[in-house]
């Protein structure tokens, strides 16, 4: 059985609205199974860099042992590489999928991780311009930071939908040895199993943060990017992914509603990722 767990984090994102990523993670939360929810208990106050060159340091690094115990509980999903079902981790920003990742690869070391995101979130403390842990994510799985050691190699990282590089990010995906398929590459949904095929792992976790999504398809994200991917782009590509590798765990991030309105507006589309990735 799919648990969820729900992790209202904002510390991690660069964004004006990042405080809009509570009220996202929260109403998700309300339309998933009762039973099979949990709730994070995400810091209040911001926190401190402590040295870190990351901004909220204290606050990230709380609710990642947060997140890890909530993955470590009876019951959580993925409890072995021989159990059934998975959990699905339901941010906030997409600082919460680092330590999902690296509790399914402790338990699945042979798997790959896709990332679907607009933007690469390939920097460290050193070359971010904003020191927000978001844009550090997917470098700290296969790099490492001071909030993660590393835990699964570049070369079964799959970076999806990425549209928004900057300099030093074009030359990690270049020297890095990690796969970098942009929106056109999925025309085809086929063309990421056969990415992760080619990696040789033998299950995968997957990490959606919804701007990856085209502006027209989703109002309720933080900073979106044109000439994305529509929703079925996505959930057939998870689909046809799914239908070769077993899945160990996933996320969601980025939901971020200006208002009300947008909440209704664009929940029938997150909840078609959601169970996508369920």
């Amino acid at each position: 059985m799919t648990r969820f767990i729900v992790v209202p984090q904002w510390q991690g994102s660069p964004s004006a609205r990042s405080m809009t990523l509570i009220d996202g993670a929260e109403a998700i939360a309300g339309d998933l199974p009762r039973s099979a929810t949990v709730r994070v208990e995400v810091p209040v106050e911001a926190g401190e860099a402590l040295g870190s060159g990351i901004r909220r340091f204290s606050s990230l690094q709380r609710t990642r042992d947060l997140i890890t115990a909530a993955l470590e509980a009876p019951g959580a999903g993925a409890d072995g590489p021989g159990a059934a079902g998975h959990a699905v981790v339901v941010g906030g920003d997409c600082g919460v999928a680092v330590p999902a990742i690296a509790h399914a690869a402790a338990l699945h070391p042979d798997t790959a991780v896709v990332w679907f995101d607009a933007h690469a979130d390939l920097h460290t403390p050193e070359t971010s311009p904003s020191g927000a842990f978001a844009g550090m994510a997917l470098r700290a799985v296969f790099d490492g930071s001071p909030l993660s050691d590393p835990v699964v190699p570049a070369d079964r990282v799959v970076l999806a939908g990425a549209r928004e590089l900057d300099d030093d990010e074009v030359e990690t995906v270049r020297s890095s040895g990690l796969t970098h398929l942009g929106t056109d590459d999925l025309v085809d949904p086929a063309r990421l199993a056969e990415a992760v095929a080619a990696t040789g792992a033998r299950s995968v976790y997957v990490h959606v943060d919804l701007d990856v999504l085209d502006p027209a398809a989703i109002t309720g994200v933080a900073a979106p990017v044109p000439f994305g991917l529509d929703v079925s782009a996505v959930t057939r590509a998870i689909g046809i992914l799914r239908e070769h590798l077993p899945l160990v765990g996933a996320s969601v991030s980025g939901f971020a509603p200006p208002h009300d309105g947008a909440v209704v507006d664009d929940m029938g589309t997150v909840l078609r990722v959601v169970g996508a990735l369920a």
